[in-house]
């Protein structure tokens, strides 16, 4: 579709569907929104609307209401995402500067996100495997027994407690701490094993059984699967939208209770310049064909380590969704960078 007065029309419909959740008439769009044109005009744009699978008349003498199409043409065909009130980015840096440590800063944009939009938000932790370590720590805890600290540059930190064979002397430990600083720092964590391969070998003979437990352990940190963890929030949210679910709402729910869909859903998105939008059955969740999904990755330094997103009916406000995910990603993404 080109015509740019039928364009208009269409965002017209999901606007006016969107805040009032009734199907929308023609007479209704001349008395509510300044189109220039006349009522038979506008109907006559409905039509070819209807025809070309952009709006539905869900009932006989009802007005329209638009499809999954109608509201891809309406995302795709966004200018610009609205950018949010200054008083809104400040109440984002308010909220998030709070934070004191990663894991309270995943649970406040969590809590913020799904206040902001009203939806159910998600928000993955940082990659490993797509951070750069920051530094390495080896504590001894006793004879036999060392805690590995891995620290990366988005403030995640991983511990490990390694028990060895060998005594854990702290000369040792302190030499492997350096050596392995010099060799990993400011490197990506999917290369901590190939950097680290040889490096029990500069150790004398009696000292390499410590060393290559620690490292072991140190390798398994920097490739656990944990690093896919997804914090939700805000799923009370849709109950409030129970009426735009055929049925019930429990099927997206519970759909939302898995890690797998969670992690679907979330990769959608792949970096931190465009937030991505997927629509109902664009959806290859099977329980999530009636809802839309509004992700964007963050990261420090424009470099996507996870993704954020919210989750909600295709009757959603997507220009505010939208704005909002935007926002909150690009916040987060320079708190990791302060980290």
């Amino acid at each position: 579709m080109t015509d740019e007065r039928r364009l208009q029309v269409l965002r017209a419909i999901v606007g006016d569907f969107v805040s009032t959740r009734e199907p929308v008439g023609s007479k209704a769009l001349v008395d509510r929104y300044d189109l220039g044109v006349s009522s038979a005009t506008v109907r006559n744009d409905m039509a070819l609307l209807e025809e070309e699978g952009y709006i539905v008349q869900p009932h006989t003498s009802a007005g329209r209401i638009p499809t999954d199409k109608g509201y891809r043409l309406f995302v795709d065909r966004l200018s610009a995402i609205r950018p949010m009130s200054s008083a809104e980015r400040r109440a984002i840096r308010k909220f998030l500067d709070r934070s004191v440590d990663l894991d309270n800063v995943v649970e406040r944009t969590v809590r913020l996100l799904s206040q902001l939009t009203r939806q159910v938000a998600m928000v993955q932790y940082p990659s490993f495997s797509l951070s750069k370590v920051r530094h390495v720590e080896l504590v001894a805890l006793g004879s036999h027994r060392v805690l590995v600290v891995l620290i990366a540059d988005t403030g995640r930190v991983e511990q490990r407690v390694v028990d060895v064979d060998a005594d854990c002397s702290t000369t040792v430990l302190a030499d492997l701490r350096t050596k392995l600083n010099i060799a990993v720092s400011d490197r990506e964590f999917s290369k901590v094993s190939e950097l680290t391969a040889d490096l029990a070998d500069s150790f004398p003979s009696q000292d390499r059984g410590l060393v290559r437990g620690v490292l072991r352990t140190l390798v398994d940190a920097a490739v656990e699967d944990e690093e896919e963890r997804v914090v939700i929030g805000g799923a009370a949210n849709l109950a409030r939208y129970d009426h735009d679910f055929p049925g019930t709402v429990h099927p997206v729910l519970e759909a939302l209770e898995e890690h797998v869909v969670l992690l679907h859903l979330l990769g959608e998105s792949t970096g931190t310049d465009q937030v991505s939008v997927t629509i109902g059955h664009e959806n290859e969740v099977e329980r999530m064909g009636k809802t839309s999904v509004v992700t964007m990755g963050y990261g420090p330094r424009d470099s996507a380590v996870a993704h954020i997103g919210v989750v909600g009916p295709t009757r959603m406000d997507y220009p505010g969704n939208m704005a909002a995910v935007q926002a909150v990603a690009r916040y987060l993404g320079r708190i990791l960078a302060d980290q």
